[in-house]
């Protein structure tokens, strides 16, 4: 960048565009406005960035993202132990239970096999998802992969399954009113319901 825009002002931009969905023009204008707006508010916003790395952390259980461990859905009594939906991101948790129809617990990948962007099934958390399976108190009888419809869900699902296949527990997928493509956090809640409760063997 140009030796007139200081430091400060071009590191903080470059910040900007490695974040997903933000490109250098888009971090510009975050950046400028931040110059432009009160103390106060930027402050908050590096206050609230610093609190989110200092005070968040994964479930030792099902890897969402939690103030305290176990995350209060592995906690709940009232949770149905016997399902387990196996979600590719923390987002997707949110969108399930928004749902209101799914009372079971979950297990976080972070992510899903893509091998162009050089990530492979020992890059999830699939081993920590068989071991949980395989513990002495496990109680789930039923895994629901709910990862989102696509190439690389579909193959992550289809990795799973091979995983699992020699365990005792009734292997289902999400049912194929999801549009393909599309993201399990910009669905309606709706048609993620009807895909619960429409889900099928593998």
């Amino acid at each position: 960048m140009s030796k007139a825009i200081p430091e400060a002002v071009t590191r903080l931009i470059e910040q900007f565009s490695r974040l997903p969905g933000i490109g250098p023009k888009s971090a510009s204008r975050l950046t400028y406005f931040l110059l432009r707006a009160p103390d106060e508010q930027a402050r908050s916003l590096a206050e609230a960035i610093a609190a989110l790395k200092a005070e968040t952390r994964y479930c030792s259980i099902c890897y969402n993202i939690t103030t305290d461990d176990p995350c209060a859905i592995c906690a709940d009594p009232e949770r149905d132990r016997r399902t387990i939906a196996v979600v590719e991101e923390p987002l997707n948790v949110l969108a399930v239970e928004r749902t209101q129809s799914y009372k079971g617990l979950y297990h976080v990948l972070h992510g899903a096999i893509s091998p162009v962007e050089g990530i492979g099934p020992d890059d999830l958390r699939i081993n920590e998802l068989v071991a949980r399976l395989e513990a002495g108190d496990n109680q789930a009888g039923e895994v629901i992969i709910a990862t989102n419809p696509g190439l690389e869900g579909d193959a992550t699902a289809m990795y799973i399954q091979k995983r699992l296949a020699a365990l005792n527990v009734r292997v289902t997928r999400l049912a194929r009113g999801l549009p393909t493509g599309g993201d399990l956090d910009y669905v309606d809640s709706m048609t993620l319901t009807r895909a619960l409760e429409g889900r099928v063997d593998m």
